[in-house]
């Protein structure tokens, strides 16, 4: 059987790679992540990646305490490219080919990004990882992977985050939270969830691009999404 999706953008966050430690880097954790990314690419599925830089610093928090909201971003963005060396040091352990490609000038550590580039990288078999967000101040991670997964002209938006799905309240507070298995942009707007940011979901909604919601730290369950396993959840237009 094969995969449902030809070309993915996977939406990692920064928290997500700190594990168990709370912060910083788990190297299991990468090495996780590193060995699902490259079973998938082993299927055929062409992969790029957009990480989040919150297990180091989130330029609203560093804001909240008095640093200039736009240095703060750009710090974030940093944060991000340290990410996203990690988890290419981590594909190159396991066997996989992988590029990390920024938003703003950065060579040696990354070439600049642009949607050629990438989609020539993907092709050629290389996982392709695109750091620094947007490259812009007050746009977030969320929004530069909509950007990202419009752009490479991704099946999919794949959001691996710690919980299972889009429920009904966070489960981690309301244990009466239920999980949708399916549910529409609009249903979203109307209650209120938080899956992403208001800009990167009127982007995915505006250029047609399905959001998958499902629990990356879960191993095996990449490769599940991939075969259309009934995991996570799914928004998709009215």
């Amino acid at each position: 059987m094969a995969p449902i999706y030809k070309r993915v953008l996977l939406k990692l966050s920064g928290e997500s790679l700190a594990g168990g430690q709370g912060h910083g880097i788990d190297p299991q954790r990468v090495d996780d992540y590193a060995r699902q990314i490259k079973e998938i690419v082993d299927m055929g599925v062409q992969v790029g990646i957009v990480i989040g830089g919150g297990n180091i610093f989130r330029g609203l928090a560093g804001a909240a305490r008095g640093v200039d909201r736009v240095k703060g971003d750009q710090m974030g963005m940093l944060a991000t490219v340290i990410n996203s060396l990690a988890l290419s040091s981590g594909l190159d352990a396991v066997g996989q080919p992988s590029q990390v490609l920024t938003a703003i000038g950065m060579v040696p550590i990354g070439e600049q990004y642009t949607k050629w580039r990438a989609i020539d990288a993907m092709k050629q078999g290389k996982v392709v990882i695109m750091s620094c967000g947007t490259g812009n101040p007050f746009f977030t991670t969320d929004t530069g992977s909509a950007l990202r997964g419009i752009e490479i002209e991704a099946d999919v938006m794949l959001k691996g985050t710690r919980v299972d799905g889009i429920y009904t309240a966070d489960p981690e507070k309301d244990p009466t939270a239920t999980r949708f298995d399916r549910i529409s942009y609009d249903e979203i707007y109307r209650r209120g969830l938080k899956v992403m940011d208001m800009t990167a979901t009127v982007m995915c909604k505006e250029n047609n691009l399905p959001i998958h919601v499902f629990n990356m730290d879960v191993v095996g369950n990449l490769r599940k999404v991939m075969m259309g396993e009934p995991i996570g959840t799914v928004v998709y237009q009215d």
